[in-house]
């Protein structure tokens, strides 16, 4: 991983319980597998703990370590590292994408929320008016209560959306693939074709996969179809958007959005984006930060658990999945 990184990830507790579990020197933190010092401890190194910033472990990493069995991701998506060697040699993998997850979910709860009830906008009147003013008689469509969200994509944070978006007054749309309608029903969600659930939502929100397929996947068709008023909400990646389609929407002032992700991941400075009052950027937080990434080291320690007890990983990233997820 990022050398500077581990400080940040791990937390003394966590380190200590690692190093309790495995023979795990703290202070070997490497980014370039090919150094000498990285060379010998792939020589006897049977896991790798992983994060941001680990280079490939292709054909000569793997050769460099011929007691490697297992490797635990302490973050999401493992196609940046994880090649198709690893798989060939048998190589057990696990991810902390479950907790990563987590923050995700609760910054999406939060937007659709402030979305219904329009805080965004109703906060700028009111910074600007400082007069009084009948909101209420003004907006009298705002609220939660009934309304329409639609979820794009089952993902882990998909679903975690749905379970805490249960106990709300709404009706859950979903669409996805690789989820028929039973299993909807089981999320608490209604199926419906991308089409119906752009066109019947207050809110969609995306947490689809960045695939070569995904690109644009909320298309200028689709946002032409979602009602007057509505809201995108978007933590997955800026590419599942046609976001020149969505900025002349937003700049006609007929939709609102939350974007957390863009293209590119820094806009440039004179993005419309920035200054457009129906739009909520912010730089992508919505995933693990500050406290928040101590979870996912506790996630690791656990599977370096499991591991050591000679049990499968509770949180397995499988080749035959690998095509369809982050």
């Amino acid at each position: 991983m990022h050398p500077g990184l581990a400080p940040h990830l791990i937390d003394p507790r966590t380190m200590a319980r690692l190093t309790s579990l495995a023979t795990l020197d703290p202070l070997v933190i490497v980014d370039d597998f090919t150094t000498p010092e990285a060379v010998a401890a792939l020589a006897e190194t049977e896991v790798i703990i992983s994060s941001w910033g680990c280079p490939p472990i292709d054909e000569s990493v793997l050769a460099a370590a011929p007691v490697l069995r297992a490797v635990i991701h302490v973050a999401g998506s493992v196609k940046h590292h994880i090649t198709d060697a690893c798989w060939q040699r048998g190589i057990r993998v696990t991810s902390a994408a479950w907790a990563n997850a987590l923050p995700v979910a609760e910054y999406t709860v939060a937007a659709v929320l402030w979305a219904n009830k329009q805080v965004l906008r109703l906060a700028t009147e009111y910074r600007e008016r400082r007069a009084p003013y009948d909101w209420q008689h003004a907006n009298p469509g705002i609220g939660n209560y009934r309304r329409t969200v639609g979820i794009v994509g089952a993902s882990q944070i998909g679903r975690r959306v749905l379970e805490l978006l249960r106990p709300f007054d709404l009706e859950l749309l979903l669409h996805d693939p690789f989820v028929d309608s039973a299993e909807a029903m089981a999320l608490g969600a209604r199926w419906v074709s991308l089409d119906e659930l752009c066109a019947l939502s207050d809110v969609v929100s995306v947490h689809a996969p960045e695939l070569p397929e995904t690109r644009h996947l909320i298309s200028r068709r689709l946002l032409a179809l979602m009602p007057d008023g509505s809201t995108l909400v978007n933590t997955s990646r800026g590419s599942l958007i046609d976001q020149e389609a969505l900025v002349e929407e937003l700049t006609a002032g007929r939709l609102h959005a939350v974007l957390d992700v863009s293209t590119p991941d820094v806009l440039p400075a004179d993005s419309p984006l920035y200054d457009l009052p129906n739009v909520l950027l912010t730089p992508h937080v919505a995933g693990s930060l500050g406290t928040e990434l101590h979870r996912m080291a506790t996630a690791a320690a656990e599977e370096l658990a499991r591991y050591t007890a000679d049990l499968p990983f509770a949180h397995p990233v499988l080749p035959e999945n690998i095509h369809r997820t982050a």
